[in-house]
Parts: structure tokens; sequence; C-alpha cells
């Protein structure tokens, strides 16, 4: 770091999901962004969030997490989730490989309500989670349409084998009637929902409250091929990367075909070709995805 007059670029110091809804706080964005103009100096802003709200000011590079491909400016780039390294952290350090089947094992371990829960009821766990996880922002209700569609559509497909666990509550249901959390049951939740992405073969990704998934990032990370249900999205390094190399791309559309499109991508792989995806799954999020990779190559976006 240093000094404005110096520097090749601003950065703005904090998550802008910060700044939303504060007005004091937009007031110190954009006194930071004049003074950046200023100079004469680009502005790099993080938006890790589930809002696709618009950033509005000119000479920003902005990387966000929630992006629509449809609406996407040409100074917006999308930026993995983070969250730990389920390999180090779960796994011993050992990326365990899985053989080929002859039919494929696909995997789901989360929030997928039969009946969404109320506005209200949203708003109050995400209250709640404020108090314990930094980075949750404001959220939107989680949109589980398109993910309890592609989970009918997998429960009801002939041609694989399903390992889903299902949860009816936002977040686990780890809170407790005084409104703390549940650390051991929170615990056993993250173990179990490990569990599930390296015990399958395929892991179904499908967006939350944003239009991006937490879950993408963290099957790569277990080195599991995703089943990737394409909603308008952007992913990171999207000019570099092909990234139907390295998933299942299921349109939205196309949803309820999930599970013949899962089938033939299986088919197509050779036994040792299958083992291989999984180390190159593994290697993508480490050399592109975790934070160290991403930030390694962050200039190429310049």
């Amino acid at each position: 770091m240093t000094a404005l007059e110096g520097a090749d670029v601003a950065v703005f110091p904090e998550d802008w999901g910060h700044v939303l809804g504060d007005v004091a706080a937009v007031e110190r964005a954009e006194q930071f962004l004049a003074r950046a103009c200023h100079a004469r100096k680009p502005t790099v802003i993080f938006f890790w969030n589930d809002s696709d709200e618009d950033i509005p000011y000119d000479g920003t590079v902005v990387f966000r997490t929630a992006l629509y491909r449809s609406r996407r400016r040409g100074n917006e780039f999308a930026m993995p989730s983070w969250s730990e390294d389920f390999v180090t952290k779960y796994l011993g350090g050992q990326l365990p490989l899985r053989s080929k089947r002859e039919r494929p094992f696909v995997g789901f371990c989360g929030y997928a309500p039969s009946t969404p829960p109320s506005p209200n009821r949203v708003r109050g766990i995400i209250r709640k989670c404020r108090r314990f996880l930094n980075n949750l922002g404001r959220q939107k209700k989680a949109d589980s349409s398109i993910r309890n569609a592609a989970l009918q559509a997998l429960s009801t497909s002939p041609r694989i084998d399903t390992n889903l666990v299902i949860r009816e509550h936002f977040f686990g249901h780890v809170f407790l009637p005084s409104g703390e959390l549940d650390y051991a049951k929170l615990q056993m939740l993250r173990q179990e929902y490990v569990q599930n992405i390296v015990e399958s073969d395929y892991i179904l990704c499908a967006r939350g409250g944003g239009n991006f998934s937490y879950r993408f990032y963290e099957t790569l990370c277990c080195g599991r091929i995703p089943v990737f249900v394409d909603t308008d999205c952007v992913l990171p390094f999207h000019s570099e990367i092909d990234w139907k190399r390295y998933c299942v791309w299921v349109d939205e559309k196309d949803v309820h075909r999930i599970g013949e499109k899962i089938a033939e991508f299986h088919e197509s792989l050779s036994d040792q070709r299958f083992v291989e995806l999984q180390r190159e799954c593994r290697r993508l999020w480490e050399s592109h995805l975790c934070p160290e990779g991403f930030f390694a190559n962050l200039h190429k976006h310049f």
C-alpha cells in the first residue's frame, strides 16, 4: 500500500454491503470516491452480498458475488464466495477421490423448503445470522423455486442415484429460542454438509437469495463436479476459464432434464477422466477461486 498520489488504484476499504441503507456510510463512500477521482485514480470496490443493486459511480471497477449476465456492466466482474478450505479443515489435508460408478451419484444437502417462509421470518433469521457471521450484508428472501424444481427432477430421474438431504429451515435452524447460536448443532450440520459433498460424485449447485451459489465453490474445493444451474449467472474469470469443462452445465429452462444431462455427462467420461476431473476441480479452486488464487490473478481484470 502507498499514498493515493503514488497508487495505481484506490481500493474502497470495506465491503460495499456495509454501505447499503446507511446514509452516513454512503456520504463517506462518496467522499472517498470523489477524492480518488480528483487524483485521477480508478477505484476498486468489492461487493460480497446477495444484493444485485447497482453501484452507479464512474471510474470504478466492481467485483461482486451477485451478477446477472444480461445486465452486467463492463466494469463489473464476478468474484467467488468464500468459506473454509474444506480439505484442510475437515478432510485432513487429503483430497478423497471417487472411482467412477455405473450410474452417477448426485448429492445435495441444504435449504429447499416445501413452503417458502414469510419475508418477516427470513428477515428475523438474517438479523440473528448477522450477530455471528461477517459479510452477510442485506439479503433478500432466498429464491428456492429453481432449487426445488431441480431437486424434484433429480428425485424422479431414472438415470441417476441421489444423495439428497433437504433442510426445511433456513441456516439449518441452529438458533436457540434465546436467539443465541447453537454451536454444537452448527458443527454437526456442517460436518453433514461436507460429508454429503465428498460422498457424492456430483453436487447440485443452484442459486439462493443472490444470483450465485456458495455450494458451487465449496464443491470445487472438495474436488467434486458441480451440477451448475445457470440462472443468467456470471462466473469468475468468465473470459479465461471454460467453465463447461469443469461442471455439468444446465440452463434454467432445461432444469426438468437435469437428470438426463448428468447421465450424458457421466457416460462421456472414461474411468480415468472421471478421477482426473476431480483433481482438476480442486486445482482450479486453488489456482483461481480460493482467496490467494483469486487475488494472484486479479490483475487480469485490468
